[in-house]
């Protein structure tokens, strides 16, 4: 059990900030089946939990996607016009983005990201070590619209979403995302999107329950959180990780598992589970790449180009913003 979860039980850490996250976690705690959104994994100690998956033997998109980038990158560049603004949604690590500056002249980025901190960390970094390089954050939640900065409103548009991503969101919520970051880059930009692909199911199985039991951790996490930040009560020790392949859906589905019959408190509501019942934390959708390609042109963008790495793992799309 979190040994303070009693303290933060009687006194809710609640303020404006997290306001969002607390109507979310309570409509999604007394919806049935009970679900969180996986937005909310990435707190610090979450983000840190990520960046020691990326590391697991068994998870393989992250490396996967870097050697397309790294492999492919002449040929990706070939698809950005030079001069460009690059606009990354949900700007993480610089990991994956400093590939693409390394081989194509942008006239700016744009890293847009809901932590407001952790972006302006990565910002100052970049702007040390491309001095010439004009960076221009924006603090703002990328599944929503936002505005450009004025300064990057008459250069050409590329946008950037690596990691599958995009697989996180159902299909009409992918499609939304397409359309709504279309909107923002308007017509005749330019996406970047990794995209992981259907493979056998146990390499699936396996890169969502390693061995070492970081994806346990980090999927338990979002508890912690919401102990911390929403006075929640959640005994950690009475809830296991799980993620399991729907072959009907094409998804990883991960789940927090209630091991007996419980309730809970958040915020002062009162949250009943059943032995065995779950809260859905994330799906992770796994594309052929003409579904994708379909889905893309049903969102208001066509195909440009695609590249994969030698197994077929994992895919990079250009796509590009058709006239509506």
């Amino acid at each position: 059990m979190n040994v303070h979860a009693t303290a933060l039980a009687s006194t809710p850490l609640v303020d404006q900030k997290n306001t969002t996250f607390a109507q979310d976690v309570i409509a999604g705690l007394t919806q049935q089946p009970k679900r969180l959104s996986p937005k909310y994994f990435y707190d610090e100690a979450g983000s840190r939990l990520f960046e020691q998956i990326t590391l697991l033997p068994e998870y393989y998109p992250t490396r996967t996607e870097l050697r397309i980038l790294r492999d492919r990158g002449a040929d990706i560049a070939a698809a950005i016009p030079p001069g460009a603004a690059l606009v990354e949604f949900g700007a993480g690590a610089t990991t994956k983005v400093r590939l693409l500056l390394n081989e194509s002249t942008f006239g700016a980025y744009v890293p847009v990201d809901i932590s407001g901190d952790f972006l302006n960390g990565q910002a100052a970094a970049l702007r040390r070590d491309y001095p010439n390089l004009a960076v221009y954050p924006v603090t703002a939640d990328f599944t929503k619209p936002f505005a450009l900065p004025d300064a990057v409103k008459d250069m050409p548009k590329v946008g950037f979403f690596p990691g599958s991503t995009i697989g996180n969101f159902d299909p009409h919520e992918a499609c939304a995302f397409l359309r709504s970051a279309r909107e923002i880059l308007g017509e005749g930009a330019i996406l970047i999107v990794g995209v992981d692909l259907e493979k056998d199911e146990r390499v699936l199985h396996d890169a969502y329950n390693d061995t070492a039991g970081i994806t346990g951790k980090f999927n338990l996490n979002v508890l912690v959180r919401i102990n911390r930040e929403l006075g929640g009560n959640f005994d950690l020790s009475a809830f296991t990780h799980r993620a399991i392949y729907n072959r009907e859906r094409h998804r990883i589905e991960m789940h927090l598992v209630s091991l007996k019959s419980q309730t809970i408190r958040v915020l002062g509501r009162a949250v009943s589970f059943r032995a065995g019942e779950s809260i859905h934390t994330e799906s992770s959708y796994k594309y052929s790449i003409e579904r994708f390609i379909a889905l893309a042109r049903d969102s208001g963008w066509g195909s440009r180009a695609t590249w994969t790495d030698p197994s077929d793992m994992f895919s990079a799309h250009a796509l590009i913003a058709e006239r509506a």
